[in-house]
């Protein structure tokens, strides 16, 4: 073994280097594996060698060659104390550059700390990071904070961010909180650090340790970068807090760290207009994007999105429609939510003609009409114009290329279901299935709903059949519905039997379900089932309305329970439920013919009518 001299070796460092080789002599036991890794790069620590042997392993061993195979360290190894912390930073650097030998230079790391004069190195630092963070050892990362708060010592930079985005992304959210309280007290590797933690959070939505980051990284002293601001602010934007938005970026725009070459700054403004505008307050955030277009900085089609929205949300049509020509103008139309939104805007104003002109942007711009706004305008023009009107522009813009989905479809369906166009109502659902749609509740009620009026029970319920069998289970509207269409056939068998299947399928029955089965076993004399029916519904808690009360009146009526006729009288009046002329003269009658004529008087005074 030979050890050069040169103008930069000092004594200690030879010593050093002569103890770390006579170290892993006694390690390792096989020269021509101690060879190849005493030829590896150690930061100061140069050490080669040469064989005496011409059939010796060369220096550098081949990389195809076997993996090394080492035994376990011998813990009574003497001169392992004989390393100062050079030497040793030097040893672990060394074992931990090779993979075979990482968890040997762990193991070592750990004798290391026991020794009173060892510090660890950057480098060290670095390389250890690296190993605990590959193997995912958390433990053992949260016992290296521990080493980096008692050593006074901290990775470079990068490796600092490498660690905090593995713990992030393995959600290890008490180890980025140690990290961080570790990290503060460095100005260049906490910018980076917490910057990089604030984005991670604010991924996962949590917006609430972003702003904690963001008050640990300012209680420290720590000048903030503009990336820093930017993710605060977004943090403060998504939990509604516009006022400490507005806050940072004035903060920043005093602050000397901004100009118009700073990083981050069209995204800064992009937030700080998303936030005004959701508060309401777009014309103030249009204020400050001139203010970002005059100083030469270039919007992207985001804070265009957003502003636009903005306008369209408080119904400001000039101010929306100018920032969307400039838009188009300027190609950066690529939301199709920015369509939407003006879409709504345009039905709420009731100038639904323009919404056929947002369909003809989209075709100019290159963007899919989305079932959504498809949607929109047919119920737009249905809402405000009628349902022919819904009708025809549905047709419209089928022909011009737009393709319905699962959302239209169930509108149009009700729409021509309303029309009596029964037959084309089926055309469309017949379309409807064929492209897949065979589970939309929504449609399927309105086609039974349009069979049970048509007098068709029979195509209503294979209809239901049908959904049963795709996986699609009827809702409390469609029962309603069989429930009414049995009721009127007069087929309390069926009745009886579509309850007892709501009630088997745990489907709630609501009020419309208890007054359709009143109803129906009233017109069948059947009255004291229509008081099981009523007090199951009163004790489920159902309000009652006109239409309950009405049947019920004339039920207690016939059956001579006025006791039950003022209780419900007074339940009505408790939860005020106006009556009508006619259930109130029936009530009023019922009350004189049982002789009970305070009861009357109070009905009278009561609910207002003499």
């Amino acid at each position: 073994m030979a050890v050069p001299s040169s103008p930069g070796w000092s004594p200690a460092s030879i010593n050093s280097a002569k103890a770390t080789h006579k170290l892993l002599l006694i390690t390792f036991n096989s020269p021509s594996k101690l060879f190849s890794l005493l030829s590896l790069h150690c930061g100061s620590l140069r050490v080669s060698t040469a064989s005496s042997n011409p059939a010796a392993s060369p220096i550098l061993e081949d990389p195809s060659s076997k993996p090394i195979v080492l035994p376990e360290p011998d813990p009574k190894i003497q001169d392992f104390q004989e390393l100062d912390s050079e030497g040793l930073n030097g040893l672990l650097c060394t074992l931990f550059e090779h993979p075979q030998t990482e968890e040997l230079a762990y193991k070592f790391y750990g004798k290391a700390k026991g020794k009173p004069d060892f510090r660890p190195e950057k480098l060290t630092l670095k390389h250890l990071s690296k190993y605990l963070g590959r193997t995912k050892n958390w433990d053992s990362i949260s016992s290296m904070l521990e080493d980096l708060i008692r050593f006074q010592v901290l990775p470079d930079s990068l490796t600092c961010c490498r660690l905090v985005s593995k713990c992030i992304r393995f959600r290890k959210f008490r180890q980025v909180s140690r990290l961080l309280e570790v990290f503060k007290n460095d100005q260049e590797i906490a910018v980076a650090a917490f910057e990089l933690a604030m984005k991670g959070y604010n991924k996962l939505h949590m917006y609430s340790s972003t702003i904690s980051a963001y008050g640990l990284l300012k209680s420290a002293g720590v000048g903030l970068d503009p990336g820093c601001y930017c993710q605060a602010m977004e943090a403060y934007m998504k939990t509604g807090n516009s006022e400490r938005v507005l806050a940072l970026f004035k903060e920043l725009e005093t602050g000397s760290v901004i100009d118009e070459s700073t990083p981050f700054l069209g995204q800064i403004y992009r937030i700080l207009c998303e936030s005004l505008g959701k508060s309401g307050r777009a014309f103030e955030a249009l204020e400050y994007f001139r203010d970002m277009t005059g100083k030469g900085i270039a919007p992207d089609h985001k804070i265009y999105s957003s502003l636009i929205c903005s306008f369209a949300r408080i119904r400001e049509v000039e101010a929306a429609e100018e920032l969307f020509c400039e838009a188009e103008s300027m190609k950066m139309l690529r939301d199709p939510a920015v369509f939407l939104k003006l879409v709504l805007m345009y039905v709420e104003e009731g100038v639904v003609e323009k919404t056929v002109e947002m369909v003809s942007a989209m075709k100019r711009v290159k963007i899919r009409v989305s079932d959504c706004i498809f949607c929109a305008v047919v119920n737009g023009f249905s809402k405000k114009r009628g349902l022919r009107a819904a009708a025809k522009v549905y047709e419209d813009l089928v022909s011009q290329g737009c393709e319905p989905g699962q959302v239209t479809y169930a509108s149009i369906i009700c729409v021509y279901y309303r029309l009596g166009l029964y037959l084309q109502a089926e055309k469309v659902f017949s379309e409807m299935e064929n492209k897949g749609f065979d589970k939309c509740v929504v449609a399927y009620s309105n086609m039974i709903a349009m069979y049970a009026k048509a007098g068709k029970p029979s195509e209503a319920m294979r209809l239901v059949a049908k959904m049963k069998e795709r996986g699609c289970e009827p809702n409390v509207w469609i029962y309603n519905t069989l429930l009414d269409m049995h009721a009127k056939l007069s087929n309390m068998r069926q009745v009886e039997k579509t309850w007892k299947e709501m009630k088997r399928r745990k489907i709630l029955p609501d009020r419309i379900s208890y007054t359709t089965v009143i109803t129906a076993y009233s017109k069948a004399k059947d009255f004291e089932a229509c008081m099981k029916y009523y007090e199951e519904f009163r004790f489920n808690g159902g309000v009652i309305d006109r239409a309950l009360a009405g049947i019920m009146v004339n039920i207690f009526s016939k059956m001579s329970r006025i006791d039950k006729l003022v209780m419900l009288l007074q339940d009505m009046k408790m939860e005020g439920t106006r009556l009508d002329g006619r259930l109130y003269r029936s009530a009023l009658n019922a009350l004189r013919d049982a002789g009970l004529q305070v009861q009357a008087k109070w009905l009278q005074q009561s609910f207002g009518m003499t």
